[in-house]
């Protein structure tokens, strides 16, 4: 009668005990939720960490590039959150980080999105490794801070990302308007405490994650540093008058009448980056091929929020009924993606081989390289001065974005081959050490669920294989 559906039956008092949930809905009560067992050893996770929610403060800055690091839930993202990877991330100034004191970040804390606009975003988790730098965190997300010695926190990381610990978000949340979770229910989560052994071993590998990662950023940083030497950059000096005068046809002919365009400063820095007559159309093909969602079949999206500081672009399946309005390019292996929105964040990432035929947001323009290598392509567009012009050509107050058209007459000046040569060299080595430390962090949540599933010996075989 049933047709296949999934049924189950449970007495009244068994549905109405279910503290802190208290949930009367069948999704709530699915066959793979009440089959879920971590283990006669586990513990709730409020007996085990310090849990506490964020603030949003009203009167943040989102312009602003120093201070306090505000973490949102964009910048969750199942990983460990690397030191080098904080440059576009939001700030908020010391006075009001002085206000947020007891969610202030501490090395070893893990984050987990407790609100999100998908099943995909709530329950992201994040691990704060030594060093990172002062930050904080917003509303939409829990600081779970590991007391005591029974749970180790980077195998806490490894768990709440993995597939035991998801299962119970995909349980637990609850869509009102958008999926969040609370505190309480948070605290409710049941976590295995296996051996002080294996979870040191799980931990192991999330550091040898985290510093693979920042290999990754340094050798990005390293050919950008090239990249910026060779065009002459580092040499020059812009022009620090704050008054110039222009005729009206100068103003006429850029197709600008305001003084920002005009300064001394952007002038001198065109006039450097033209001096080879070149534009990104000369180096670049505008990339729009139009995707259209069809029910049933998923595809692995990529929105501006799955871009890394360091340019790495991940991607997420949704299914073609449930496709954002904002689903619609096809992206190739080498193609480079560049947000068009706030460009002074430098949103820039590459395509990976794997990627090929993902969808990626309209929040991007998508450029495939004509005669020069995608790693200097991307190189070029995340140098700080040239974000700098891209945002000189924003429109818009809310949501500053260029247009494809002004972004494709962008002054580009080619390097000498050595630098060329070296920049590609550097780039694929840094996307070398985040597949490396992404397959490390994956190495490690699947051990914690063989761990479970079968036993530490087991778990300990895989993650030594």
């Amino acid at each position: 009668m049933l047709n296949g559906l999934e049924a189950t039956e449970l007495k009244i008092s068994e549905v109405l005990n279910q503290s802190p949930t208290f949930r009367i809905d069948s999704d709530y009560f699915r066959k793979e939720f009440l089959s879920f067992d971590v283990g006669k050893n586990a513990a709730e996770l409020r007996k085990l960490c310090t849990i506490r929610s964020g603030t949003t403060p009203p009167d943040r800055d989102d312009e602003l590039t120093e201070g306090t690091i505000l973490l949102k839930t964009t910048d969750i993202r199942n990983c460990v959150m690397a030191s080098g990877d904080t440059a576009a991330l939001y700030r908020i100034s010391d006075e009001i980080a002085s206000r947020m004191q007891e969610t202030a970040l501490h090395s070893s804390d893990v984050l987990m999105n407790i609100v999100g606009a998908t099943t995909e975003v709530i329950g992201r988790t994040a691990f704060v490794p030594s060093g990172f730098p002062d930050a904080n965190i917003t509303q939409a997300m829990a600081l779970l801070r590991v007391k005591g010695k029974r749970l180790n926190p980077g195998f806490l990381f490894a768990y709440l990302a993995g597939e035991y610990g998801q299962k119970q978000v995909r349980r637990i949340a609850r869509p009102t308007g958008q999926y969040n979770l609370n505190i309480p229910e948070v605290g409710s989560f049941k976590i295995p405490l296996l051996t002080k052994f294996f979870q040191d071993s799980v931990a192991e590998r999330i550091q040898k994650a985290n510093e693979r990662l920042e290999a990754s950023h340094s050798l990005v940083g390293t050919a950008q540093s090239k990249l910026t030497d060779a065009l002459g950059l580092n040499d020059w000096r812009p022009d620090a008058a704050s008054i110039t005068t222009r005729t009206f046809c100068d103003a006429s002919s850029a197709g600008r009448f305001d003084a920002e365009y005009f300064r001394p400063r952007y002038q001198s820095l065109l006039a450097l980056l033209r001096r080879q007559g070149k534009t990104l159309h000369d180096v670049a093909r505008l990339r729009e091929d139009m995707f259209t969602p069809q029910p049933g079949q998923p595809f692995h999206y990529i929105e501006i929020g799955d871009l890394a500081a360091d340019g790495a672009a991940t991607s997420h399946e949704v299914p073609g009924e449930e496709a954002p309005s904002r689903a619609t390019w096809i992206v190739q292996p080498s193609d480079v993606i560049t947000s068009t929105v706030r460009p002074i964040r430098c949103l820039t990432g590459l395509i990976e081989p794997e990627q090929a035929e993902n969808i990626c947001s309209s929040g991007f323009a998508v450029l495939t390289p004509k005669g020069v290598p995608g790693e200097l392509l991307f190189a070029y567009l995340r140098l700080p001065v040239i974000c700098e012009l891209m945002d000189l050509h924003t429109t818009a107050s809310m949501y500053p974005a260029i247009s494809t058209t002004d972004l494709m007459r962008l002054p580009f000046l080619l390097p000498d081959d050595a630098t060329i040569k070296k920049v590609k060299q550097q780039i694929t080595a840094a996307r070398a050490a985040r597949r490396e430390a992404h397959a490390l962090l994956e190495k490690a949540k699947q051990a914690v669920e063989v761990a479970i599933e079968k036993n530490e010996a087991s778990a300990l075989a895989y993650l030594n294989k």
